[in-house]
């Protein structure tokens, strides 16, 4: 694994801001999902540092970057990464993002298209309302509460030897477990739980997920789009990748059949030869404002 992914720190807004950095090339921005962290991007970096400069930040009240009272909505995390490139000298990247990270890269491109090369879109949320029902439980009011009694070290302890049985035992099912406790470690400090709560609710109520990004779609008609999911998702359904491939004119579409909701750490070679061959296949898109322009300007019309 290639020792440059290590942590380096910023001040944004008088808060802590975390990010990694590695290789050498066009740069790649990585934006990793809810509870995730910069780190879990490490094996996709490794394998793509070669060829380009992978950024990977800890957004705000997950991973070490700090965990504020304020915005965790999808459009004050992409402003966050404007600002972290502006900071540390990138003005044009491709976007990539996972699950969470996915609707923030749709939400960088949506506020920023001209800082916008390309797109790539992870299991992604905010593609249709369906969301795993744990998700949507941890919407409820009354949720943290639920949240702090299981995000000890025994329950944590406990899911960990349960993954261990359940995958000697060949059963799929530890795919799941793992993830749970994956999910739950990182919620021990009442802080994270805080930041947890407000970025999820910002993004998933008990119905599903309520923010959609399914009609702005067409925006990306020039901008090259490369979506990727597990074949055995089972929080966000892969039927939302494969309908916005549908729908977004000249985007690409791979699944991943050894991958569920992680393909970063579930399938890391699949997913960095598939983000690999799309750079190489496509050019950055450049996006003046008087085309942007027009593009929001036909949506109206055809709203009319």
């Amino acid at each position: 694994m290639n020792g440059d992914f290590e942590a380096r720190q910023i001040i944004l807004h008088g808060h802590r801001v975390i990010y990694r950095q590695t290789g050498d090339g066009p740069p790649l921005v990585l934006i990793h999902g809810m509870i995730n962290s910069s780190r879990h991007w490490a094996k996709v970096a490794d394998r793509l540092a070669g060829d380009y400069t992978v950024i990977a930040p800890d957004l705000i009240g997950h991973g070490e970057s700090s965990t504020p009272r304020g915005d965790y909505s999808l459009g004050a995390h992409a402003a966050s990464i404007r600002d972290l490139l502006t900071a540390i000298g990138i003005e044009r990247a491709t976007i990539a993002g996972h699950s969470l990270g996915g609707g923030v890269a749709m939400q960088f491109f949506y506020q920023f298209p001209q800082r916008t090369e390309r797109l790539i879109l992870i299991s992604s949320g905010g593609l249709g309302r369906e969301v795993s029902p744990m998700l949507r439980g941890a919407a409820l009011p009354g949720a943290g509460i639920g949240l702090g009694l299981a995000a000890n070290r025994l329950v944590i302890g406990a899911l960990g030897l349960t993954t261990w049985l359940l995958k000697r035992a060949g059963s799929d099912l530890g795919r799941q477990t793992e993830a749970i406790a994956r999910a739950l470690k990182p919620l021990s400090p009442p802080g994270a739980r805080r930041a947890f709560l407000e970025t999820l609710r910002s993004v998933i109520d008990i119905r599903g997920q309520k923010v959609s990004a399914t009609d702005r779609l067409h925006l990306l008609e020039t901008t090259p789009t490369l979506i990727v999911w597990g074949e055995r998702d089972h929080t966000i359904p892969i039927e939302h990748g494969a309908n916005s491939h549908a729908t977004i004119a000249h985007s690409s579409f791979e699944t991943l059949p050894r991958a569920a909701h992680f393909p970063n750490l579930e399938d890391p070679e699949g997913l960095a030869s598939a983000i690999a061959a799309f750079l190489a296949e496509t050019e950055p898109a450049a996006v003046p404002d008087g085309r942007w322009g027009r593009l929001v300007e036909n949506e109206n019309q055809g709203q009319g």
